[in-house]
């Protein structure tokens, strides 16, 4: 390891990226816990500072994959939104997820309790305020529930064990590390689409060269709110596709489908995030948040070629809610997490 250290924290002039063979033999020492805590945290500054390179990038992902459970098939589109969650926006992935799965589309959502550098309220934060947590989020469970509504929900630390393993060294550095991008790459299910929040614009390129190595069918790389991969209802949104080969930009207003407004300013806590997910399966609650659903659905459904555009999507979405169909899923997605025993009755 400390040789490897040399060539990334040699200081501005003599720094250089490691080839793929390099950083395999650093992610396997840090994964796998072979490298001194010492050492990891001085990996995660260095590459920090340098910024790491797609074959580095390519070379975690392989690691963190091959250390984690990816028996479970569930093939249809893998949601990768920030692992350290959000502040000051909805968190409209959940519900979306179940209207997707009310068009036959099965959703992977993945995630842990919440990280630095942002410390947001996470998914795992949402469920617990639903009183799921801890063992009624064991993967039996989660691969249960995902088989009956068609929503795979993965709490990574226990898919992946060195996530969790080295979450005390991510929290004591307190900043973004390789692993901020690294876990979201694992691809749980063997997901063919992949929808990817990032905040610039300057790692689409980058990114989407990552994601052409990944062999994914087609992906879409979002500069969504605070990183997600949620498209902004409020104003236009950056957008990468990646498919056949090739990757472009693309710019999504949501003026250009009349579903541009305002979003309110709520103080967010993991109650409300819970709350307004309900009110909107319900076809209540703020029409802002409701359009989120509706594009963000539209889009997906159209990345994986469920409809022929995002118009046909909004529709699609529109009428899928209005059906009920995606509230009663959430409902009983729910039921079997808190319940598990009802499931293997």
């Amino acid at each position: 390891m400390i040789h490897l250290l040399k060539e990334v924290g040699r200081g501005k002039r003599g720094t250089r990226d490691l080839t793929y063979e390099e950083a395999l033999q650093a992610a396997e020492s840090i994964l796998g816990l072979q490298a001194t805590p010492a050492q990891i945290g001085a990996f995660f500054i260095a590459e920090r500072i340098k910024m790491e390179s797609v074959e580095e990038l390519e070379a975690f992902v392989q690691v963190c994959r091959e250390y984690a459970d990816r028996s479970f098939v569930h093939e249809g589109v893998d949601c990768a939104g920030p692992y350290d969650g959000r502040k000051s926006s909805f968190f409209s992935t959940l519900a979306t997820a179940f209207v997707l799965a009310a068009a036959d589309l099965p959703v992977t959502l993945h995630g842990t309790a919440s990280l630095p550098p942002k410390w947001g309220i996470t998914l795992s934060d949402i469920l617990a305020a639903k009183g799921i947590s801890g063992s009624l989020l064991s993967k039996e469970s989660c691969i249960r529930a995902a088989h009956q509504s068609g929503v795979l929900y993965v709490h990574a630390e226990e898919w992946c064990p060195p996530l969790k393993n080295l979450r005390p060294i991510r929290e004591e550095l307190g900043m973004r590390t390789v692993l901020n991008t690294a876990e979201k790459f694992v691809d749980y299910s063997h997901s063919p689409f992949l929808t990817f929040g990032v905040y610039h614009n300057t790692v689409f390129d980058r990114l989407s060269r990552l994601i052409l190595k990944l062999g994914y069918r087609k992906a879409i790389i979002i500069q969504g709110s605070e990183g997600s991969d949620e498209l902004f209802i409020h104003r236009p949104t950056r957008t990468y596709r990646i498919e056949n080969g090739e990757a472009s930009l693309h710019i999504i207003d949501p003026e250009a489908y009349g579903l541009d407004t305002p979003v309110p300013d709520i103080s967010w806590t993991p109650s409300e995030q819970a709350n307004v997910t309900a009110e909107v399966l319900q076809g209540k609650g703020d029409i802002a948040f409701m359009y989120q659903i509706l594009l963000n659905g539209a889009v997906r459904l159209q990345l994986a070629d469920r409809v022929k555009s995002i118009e046909e999507g909004i529709y699609t979405c529109k009428a899928l809610l209005e059906s009920g169909k995606p509230e009663a899923l959430y409902g009983e997605w729910l039921s079997m997490l808190r319940n598990p025993s009802q499931m293997m009755a």
